[in-house]
């Protein structure tokens, strides 16, 4: 059984079930539109792989950080259709958020580009949206999921950083550093979004928690990079997590909303 997350009563699946007072319209279940956000530095190698098998997926925008590879090439030969935002390599949390503001669908779908993400998990993610949860968050250490990627070092901090998390939120969550997430678009205001390193991850799960929103928590296998190397610092990026989850805790809610109400920097 995978942890419930949110408090509150828990669902057969783990996760903290949409209340059965509050049902979610029918509208809202079915026929979800996905968008699926992509951002890329120099994936040429990698990119091809993972649009191929998101053929069924109608809505992919890739923002990418002016890579000098080819890679946006790349994705228009296997997608022609594929929208493309450009911005400086500002971090992924910056390259995210341009995307979330690209994003029509009604489910927003974050998904890394080097391949250790399997395209065919999203259709569990959108499906546990369809019944009424407002985020899907993936766990490479829930009782089914795994990780060929994760050293001792990233653990032993993804461990540290979940646990403090869970404290700080009273959740119940089995991994915090893992940005294989999917959310309702209509959640996006609520979650209040500033990052732009790594942290974005953390940040989303954080404000998500004091947003109230209905979270589920599911098993999720993470592959090794296909090619190239991580841009991840564990150390810098570990830090920085545990600088965000302190201030999405302890600074006021109406302080993270004005901050988030601010217009992301424009292209150069």
């Amino acid at each position: 059984m995978v942890p419930g997350v949110n408090g509150g009563e828990r669902a057969t699946t783990g996760a903290t079930a949409p209340s059965p007072l509050h049902p979610v319209p029918s509208d809202q279940r079915v026929g979800l539109r996905v968008s699926v956000v992509i951002p890329t530095l120099n994936e040429v190698g990698n990119i091809a792989a993972v649009l191929e098998q998101m053929r069924r997926f109608d809505d992919i925008i890739i923002v990418d950080g002016f890579s000098q590879d080819g890679t946006v090439e790349k994705a228009r030969s296997v997608r022609p259709d594929v929208r493309v935002v450009e911005r400086p390599p500002r971090g992924k949390g910056d390259a995210l958020r341009a995307g979330f503001e690209a994003a029509t669908g009604d489910v927003i779908v974050m998904m890394d580009a080097d391949g250790s993400m399997d395209p065919g998990e999203a259709d569990v993610f959108v499906a546990m949206l369809n019944v009424g949860f407002d985020l899907v968050k993936g766990s490479r250490l829930a009782c089914g999921g795994g990780s060929h990627d994760l050293t001792t070092v990233r653990w032993l901090g993804n461990r540290a950083l979940c646990g403090l998390a869970n404290a700080l939120f009273h959740t119940q969550w089995t991994d915090l550093c893992y940005g294989y997430v999917a959310f309702r678009r209509s959640a996006l205001p609520r979650l209040a979004l500033t990052a732009n390193g790594f942290e974005i991850e953390s940040q989303i799960l954080s404000h998500a928690a004091l947003a109230g929103l209905r979270i589920a928590e599911i098993p999720s296998v993470e592959f090794p990079r296909i090619t190239g190397d991580s841009h991840l610092n564990a150390r810098k990026d570990g830090t920085r997590v545990l600088k965000e989850i302190l201030t999405a805790r302890f600074s006021p809610r109406a302080r993270r909303s004005a901050v988030a109400l601010r217009p992301m920097i424009p292209v150069e």
